[in-house]
């Protein structure tokens, strides 16, 4: 779905409706079903910022383009959430591993480290050949 916005900000609900060609009932009914989380005015109007367009744009594709019902778009929603946790929580991890790597594993750096050992000559594993069995 093509983008529809031209800056940044937060849009009403008036003008968020609008630009996708929906009902503002519509983006209650969103709301309402947990899907979208626009922010509040003091005067309690609903805000939708980029964040919550870039949401609904997915939404809408799930619901136009690929007939997905509101029960389906709240589990595809809550499972894309979860994969990018894992992907933070994975990304973070990389990052913990990268660093403990760089400060184990230097040019020149001592082999009295913890949990390192350094090879002096290569390992050669050698497996004894299968005795044949013979047939009476």
């Amino acid at each position: 779905m093509a983008t529809k916005r031209k800056s940044k900000g937060a849009y009403m609900i008036s003008s968020v409706a609008e630009m996708y060609g929906i009902h503002p009932q519509t983006l209650r009914l969103y709301e309402r079903e947990g899907l979208l989380k626009p922010s509040r005015t003091e005067g309690n109007t609903r805000l939708y910022t980029e964040e919550d367009l870039e949401r609904l744009e997915f939404i809408l594709n799930l619901a136009r383009d690929l007939g997905v019902n509101i029960a389906g778009i709240a589990i595809v929603l809550q499972m894309r959430e979860r994969m990018e946790e894992m992907n933070r929580q994975m990304q973070s991890f990389v990052d913990y591993v990268r660093t403990e790597m760089l400060t184990r594993v230097q040019p020149g750096s001592s082999s009295s480290q913890p949990g390192l050992v350094p090879l002096r000559r290569p390992v050669i594993v050698t497996v004894p050949p299968r005795e044949s069995k013979k047939r009476p």
